[in-house]
């Protein structure tokens, strides 16, 4: 599939307009693969690059409880928080769409180790977004850049864990300052991993542990389902 560009005038028209409600808005972006239908609700969803095993469980559940609905999976495409999540998204069939911080090359797109995800991503019918030129490599500057993207696309953002110096927190702040619903997940009193979400849970970010939660905040009614069609839809394949 080819590399197409956006520029800023269409970003209405594609669907992402949101984006225009952040400071300094990107002039332009390069795409492969599809956008969502429209109605489709974003959810960026944020964590550690060592992400635990307890965070790899949360991470899946919520997203394996929210297949079935008009909800895309908005994540950085990096190790950890960001692959669980596309690959849950793409597990159970939703949408994803994948903001790396590097260009959409094949040659350059990182991590290399997720380019086989970013393929899988598009030839399932999701979306890779960036706003660098295609044969960009990334630079350890790029991603805050590439955050505030996430959060711009996004109706909330999910934080599955996030350490005291997790990249995770600049997310968190962005979603708070674009005026995004800010969701967390909680962790056990003294796990490290657990220091962002309780500190945003804190300042009155909303707890998350369950993926009805989400609907709630994204204005998706709940639909009702027998507890057999509840329990093959949560089964990983």
């Amino acid at each position: 599939m080819e590399i197409e560009t956006i520029e800023k005038e269409e970003y209405a028209e594609r669907g992402i307009g949101q984006l225009l409600e952040i400071p300094n808005p990107p002039e332009r972006l390069w795409m492969k693969g599809a956008f969502p239908p429209d109605g489709t609700k974003m959810l960026a969803v944020v964590g550690s690059r060592a992400l635990s095993s307890y965070g790899q469980y949360a991470c899946e559940e919520m997203i394996a409880g929210l297949a079935g609905y008009p909800i895309s999976i908005v994540s950085g495409l990096a190790l950890g928080a960001d692959a669980v999540a596309h690959r849950a998204a793409l597990a159970y069939g939703m949408h994803t769409i994948a903001v790396p911080g590097s260009g959409l090359n094949d040659s350059t797109i990182g991590p290399r180790t997720n380019l086989g995800l970013a393929k899988e991503i598009v030839h399932k019918g999701g979306l890779l977004l960036s706003e660098h030129e295609p044969g960009h490599m990334s630079r350890p500057t790029d991603f805050p850049s590439r955050n505030r993207i996430m959060a711009g696309l996004a109706d909330a953002v999910l934080i599955i864990e996030a350490g005291p110096k997790s990249g995770t927190l600049i997310t968190a702040r962005l979603a708070a300052d674009y005026n995004r619903d800010l969701l967390c997940i909680p962790h056990r009193i003294g796990d490290p991993h657990g220091f962002g979400g309780h500190l945003f849970i804190r300042l009155g970010a909303i707890l998350v542990s369950e993926p009805s939660h989400i609907l709630e905040v994204l204005g998706i009614p709940e639909l009702k389902t027998d507890t057999t069609v509840a329990a093959s839809m949560r089964a990983v394949p």
